[in-house]
């Protein structure tokens, strides 16, 4: 397997909890060796870190009250931080933190999605046997998604 530290990423809760579920969180340093989390998002995972993801506030939150009747305080945490770091990626699950994201012109992907950059980009051999594991989770996705991201990794 190669890394690739070309973009720095900025997960999300539900990123953390799917990945650690089905035993693939070291995919994020594969992608990237400078993986961000909020406080806010370590205290929502609830379990120990690996000693290679960064955790880092962002300095201000000059939108935090305006974000807080739209979504939860890890999405907003993330996203604000995103916001200071240029060139990041947010791995951001939800459709109302992504709508977010993308009013504020973020750049951003959902685990699925990253899970395809990974197989793009040669770090991930087959991504059929991690969509299956995820199948097996309480993760809420739709089979139909699954199967499109299965077609788009040509499995």
């Amino acid at each position: 397997m190669q890394t690739n530290s070309e973009a720095i990423i900025i997960a999300d809760t539900s990123c953390l909890i799917l990945l650690s579920k089905i035993g693939e969180l070291e995919l994020l340093r594969l992608l990237s060796e400078n993986v961000f989390i909020t406080n806010t998002v370590k205290a929502e995972f609830g379990h120990l870190l690996p000693d290679w993801m960064i955790v880092k506030d962002p300095n201000s939150t000059p939108f935090q009250k305006l974000l807080e009747r739209e979504i939860d305080p890890g999405e907003i945490s993330a996203i604000l931080l995103a916001m200071e770091i240029p060139l990041s990626i947010l791995i951001i699950d939800d459709m109302k933190g992504r709508k977010v994201a993308q009013r504020l012109n973020l750049r951003y992907s959902g685990t699925l999605g990253l899970l395809l950059k990974a197989k793009r980009k040669g770090v991930l051999k087959e991504i059929l046997p991690i969509l299956n594991k995820i199948r097996l989770t309480d993760f809420r996705i739709d089979n139909q998604l699954l199967l499109q991201i299965q077609n788009a990794a040509g499995e």
